[in-house]
């Protein structure tokens, strides 16, 4: 090896290199070290340890709502009678929440009727339910306020109908009937309530049912006579007004079934990125919700061409002059895909039928002229 390196060193000076430094000699001479120590063609090359490419997580970008939108809902807001709550998310492309009063708790009435559909389908994907299970209801189980089913009942003494059925009637209706008979077919109000809490949904609550709920709220206790014809309203009519007044405020001040707007955008968001039910389930939620009939000049009719709209609505009793409980929450998508969960809740408002809609629609057409600022 010896002999090598002085043969190296000649050849270092036979090309000219009598100004090149000791070190980069050393340099070539280490190289020819190593070449000695190379290891042969049939032993194996060591391993070589590459570092690896950082890995980025992939995160939403969290935006901010665009001023003018913030500016003009503000204004809006402060001009409306009573106490309103509301709440804007967009879900894609950006993810940020505004709105008013967002984690104050409203009386959300039908709105509930969100979570109900929402913890039946959960069954389904767990194999407790079936969409096509057959569910008997009698005048027993008639409940209060809007429920077309209940003609039927009446007229046949007790149906059967499918799970599937009652989803459809109590979304896009929102019959009280087939909500509380889904409600009582996935195990009554404890089990949405741990279905609401096991998702991490936030300041949402489940209450005891419409018929307990709404006889509460009008200082009463339910008697199943008053599910027939117009006999809750006549005996509503009877309770002191004093008494009546105590017992709503008792419920604007701490609603059984409240939920905060911010909560409720939230969830709606989770839904529609499929995070709380089956790729199926989560579908047929959706598609159901997007015929909604009911409350078709609330939000609904703020909605330009072009976009699609799904929305599940809300609407609490009277007490001259005050209107409980006016609500609706939805999903916008704009034609480029792009969804807004929106919520709008009335707790309690002296603003005449009228006025309350044109409110829900300046919130959702001004989401769809910021869309894209």
């Amino acid at each position: 090896m010896a002999n090598k390196l002085r043969v190296h060193q000649n050849r270092i000076k036979g090309i000219g290199c009598k100004g090149m430094s000791a070190l980069a000699i050393m340099g070539m001479l280490s190289a020819c070290v190593a070449a000695e120590r190379a290891p042969s063609r049939t032993q194996p090359a060591p391993a070589v340890n590459r570092p690896m490419a950082p890995v980025v997580p992939v995160r939403p970008t969290v935006t901010r709502a665009p001023m003018g939108l913030e500016n003009l809902l503000n204004e809006q807001w402060r001009a409306f009678p009573g106490r309103t709550g509301v709440a804007i998310m967009r879900i894609d492309g950006g993810e940020w929440i505004t709105g008013q009063r967002v984690d104050e708790l409203f009386p959300q009435q039908s709105v509930s009727k969100t979570w109900v559909a929402l913890t039946v389908l959960d069954l389904v994907d767990q194999g407790k339910i079936r969409l096509d299970q057959k569910i008997r209801i009698t005048r027993d189980d008639l409940a209060v306020f809007h429920q077309p089913i209940r003609d039927r009942v009446i007229a046949n003494g007790e149906i059967e109908v499918t799970v599937l059925s009652l989803l459809e009637q109590a979304i896009i209706s929102s019959d009280n009937t087939a909500n509380d008979s889904l409600l009582r077919t996935a195990g009554g109000p404890q089990v949405v309530q741990n279905f609401l809490l096991r998702k991490k949904l936030g300041a949402i609550r489940f209450g005891p049912g419409e018929r307990a709920m709404q006889s509460a709220i009008a200082g009463l206790e339910w008697r199943q006579e008053y599910a027939i014809g117009q006999r809750f309203y006549a005996a509503r009519a009877e309770v002191p007004l004093a008494r009546r007044k105590a017992a709503l405020d008792r419920y604007l001040a701490d609603p059984v079934d409240g939920a905060s707007p911010e909560a409720i955008v939230r969830a709606l968001a989770k839904l529609a990125k499929g995070e709380l039910l089956s790729p199926a389930s989560t579908r047929l939620i959706l598609e159901i919700m997007s015929r909604t009939s009911s409350g078709p000049n609330r939000l609904k009719a703020g909605v330009p061409a072009g976009w699609r709209f799904l929305h599940k609505t809300g609407t609490g009793q009277i007490l001259p002059p005050v209107s409980t409980g006016y609500n609706d929450i939805g999903i916008m998508t704009a034609p480029d895909g792009t969804r807004y969960a929106v919520a709008v809740m009335m707790g309690s408002t002296t603003a005449p039928i009228p006025q309350r809609m044109s409110f829900m629609q300046f919130v959702s057409r001004t989401v769809a002229t910021y869309h894209g600022q």
